[in-house]
C-alpha cells in the first residue's frame, strides 16, 4: 500500500511525534507498506535517531523564512565545526540549551503565534499544500496520514480529503489543549470537529483523549487508541546491577514545564544519603543546575542525550523517575520507552485517575509515590535498603513480555490491520 506521511516533526527533530513516526515508517516499510514523507528541511542532523530504511522516501521542503533561517544555521554550524568538537557533541554529554540563543528561539516562538496558526510552525502552510498537491499527483497514495502536531498537518490531510484521497488523522493530543493561545482556541476547536466528522480514521494515544473528542463533537470518524512505544527491536535490560556499594542510581529523562518541576525530587534526593539522580534533558532549569553545581556528587547531568544513548542509560539506571503531568490523562512518551528498558519505575504522583500510576501498579512496574520531599525521601531510603541487599527488583514484573504490546513493531501490525480494513471497506 502506498501512503503519503504529512509529519512536520520527522528526523532531524528530536521530538516525541517525530520519534513516534520514525518507528511507525521503519515497521510499516517492513510489513510491505511504501511510505513517502511530506516533511519540512529542518537542516543539520541529530544523532541517536532511529535508521530509516531507503525504502522509505522523504520529501523534505522549505519549512518558512523563520525555520528557514535556523534551519541554515544549523547546516553552517555543522559544516564549520572543528572536527574534534563534533566528536564530542556527537557524544552522550551533548550540551543542553540555553543562554542567549535559547532567549531568542522563545522569543521568535512567543512572535509566531500571534501570526500564524497554531504557532510559527504554521508559516509552512503554504509550502506544503504545494508540494502536496505535486505529490498526491505523483504519488497517488492509497492513504494520507497526517501527523499533529502542528495543527498544519490536519489542514493539509482536509485537503487531500477533499481532492478525493483516504485519510487518517493522528492526533496523538487534541488539537484544542491547555497550552493553545487564547487567540487561537475557537480555530482549534474548530479543526478538531471537522477532522471528527470528515476523517476516515483518526489516531489517539490514550482512551481519555478518545474519550474527550467524543465528548465534544460526537463526529462520524472511527477513533482509535494507537499508543506511543519502545523500540523492541534493542535489547531489554539488565545492564544495571542488583547489588552494589555505590549510590542508588535514579534517572530522569525528558523536559522540565512549570507545572513539571524537579523540585522536590531534588529536596528528597538531598536528603537521603547514597542516592544519585542523573538528568538527560534538553533544557536544564536554573534550581536544577544550581543544584548540580553545589552539589555535583548527587546531581548529575548528563546534557541532551542522542536518543540511542538515553535508551541505554535507561537500561542501566537502577530507577526510572517520572513526574506526574498536570493532566493525569496523559502517558509521555517515555513511559513506554521506560517499560521497555526493563528497570524499576519510581513514578511521583497518585492521583486515583492517573494513567501513568495505573500503568506502573497494574503491570507492577515499579512504585508510585506522593509528590512530598519527605514521602519521595522515605520511599529513596528503602530503596537504598533494598538495593544493598539485592533485592532492589523483588517481586516486580519488569520482562519485556508484560508490555509486549507497547513495542513498535507490534503497534505498527496494530496500525497495519487498520489500514487493510480501511482499504477492504472502501473497495466494499
Amino acid at each position: 500500500m502506498r501512503i503519503l506521511l504529512i509529519a512536520y516533526e520527522f528526523p532531524p527533530s528530536p521530538s516525541p511525534q517525530s520519534l513516534r513516526w520514525a518507528y511507525l515508517s521503519r515497521e510499516l516499510h517492513r510489513l510491505g507498506h511504501e511510505v513517502h514523507v511530506l516533511t519540512i528541511d529542518l537542516g543539520g542532523s541529530t544523532p541517536g535517531l532511529p535508521e530509516l530504511p531507503l525504502g522509505v522516501v522523504v520529501h523534505r521542503t522549505y519549512p518558512g523564512h523563520v525555520r528557514g533561517l535556523v534551519a541554515l544555521r544549523r547546516r553552517y554550524r555543522e559544516r564549520t565545526r572543528p572536527a574534534s568538537v563534533a566528536a564530542v557533541s556527537a557524544s552522550p554529554h551533548m550540551p543542553s540549551r540555553g543562554g542567549w540563543s535559547h532567549r531568542v528561539s522563545a522569543a521568535l516562538q512567543r512572535f509566531g503565534e500571534y501570526l500564524w496558526f497554531p504557532d510559527l510552525r504554521g508559516e509552512w502552510y503554504a509550502r506544503g499544500r504545494s508540494r502536496m498537491t505535486d505529490l498526491l499527483a505523483t504519488v497517488q497514495p492509497d492513504v494520507v496520514i497526517s501527523s499533529h502536531e502542528p495543527a498544519t498537518t490536519l489542514q493539509l490531510g482536509l485537503l487531500a480529503k477533499q481532492a478525493g484521497f483516504g485519510w487518517i488523522a493522528d492526533l496523538a493530543d487534541p488539537v484544542l489543549a491547555t497550552y493553545t493561545p487564547s487567540r487561537w482556541k475557537a480555530k482549534a476547536h474548530r479543526l478538531e470537529a471537522d477532522v471528527c466528522n470528515h476523517a476516515d480514521h483518526v489516531l489517539v494515544t490514550t482512551p481519555s483523549a478518545r474519550q474527550l473528542l467524543r465528548a465534544r463533537h460526537g463526529g462520524l470518524a472511527p477513533i482509535t487508541v494507537l499508543t506511543q512505544g519502545f523500540d523492541d527491536r534493542a535489547p531489554s535490560g539488565g545492564d544495571a546491577s542488583e547489588r552494589g556499594d555505590g549510590p542508588l542510581e535514579l534517572l530522569y529523562t525528558g523536559s522540565f514545564y512549570s507545572f513539571r518541576t524537579a523540585d522536590v525530587l531534588l529536596r528528597a534526593v538531598l536528603d537521603t544519603q547514597g542516592t544519585r539522580l542523573n538528568i538527560a534533558t534538553i533544557r536544564v532549569p536554573d534550581a536544577i543546575r544550581a543544584a548540580s553545581r553545589q552539589h555535583p556528587d548527587r546531581i548529575r547531568l548528563l546534557g541532551f542525550l542522542p536518543h540511542s544513548d538515553a535508551l541505554a542509560w535507561q537500561r542501566k539506571a537502577d530507577v526510572l523517575v517520572n513526574l506526574a503531568n498536570r493532566d493525569t490523562t496523559q502517558v509521555p512518551g517515555k513511559c513506554y520507552e521506560y517499560m521497555g528498558a526493563g528497570r524499576p519505575i519510581l513514578h511521583l504522583g497518585t492521583d486515583p485517575d492517573d494513567a501513568v500510576a495505573q500503568q506502573v501498579l497494574d503491570r507492577n512496574r515499579g512504585w508510585t509515590c506522593v509528590p512530598d520531599p519527605g514521602a519521595i525521601a522515605c520511599q529513596l531510603r528503602q530503596l537504598v535498603q533494598l538495593r544493598s541487599e539485592g533485592r532492589l527488583t523483588q517481586g516486580l514484573s519488569l520482562e519485556r513480555s508484560g508490555v509486549a504490546e507497547f513495542g513498535w513493531s507490534r503497534l505498527a501490525q496494530q496500525l497495519d490491520a487498520l489500514l487493510h480494513e480501511r482499504r477492504a471497506g472502501a473497495a466494499g
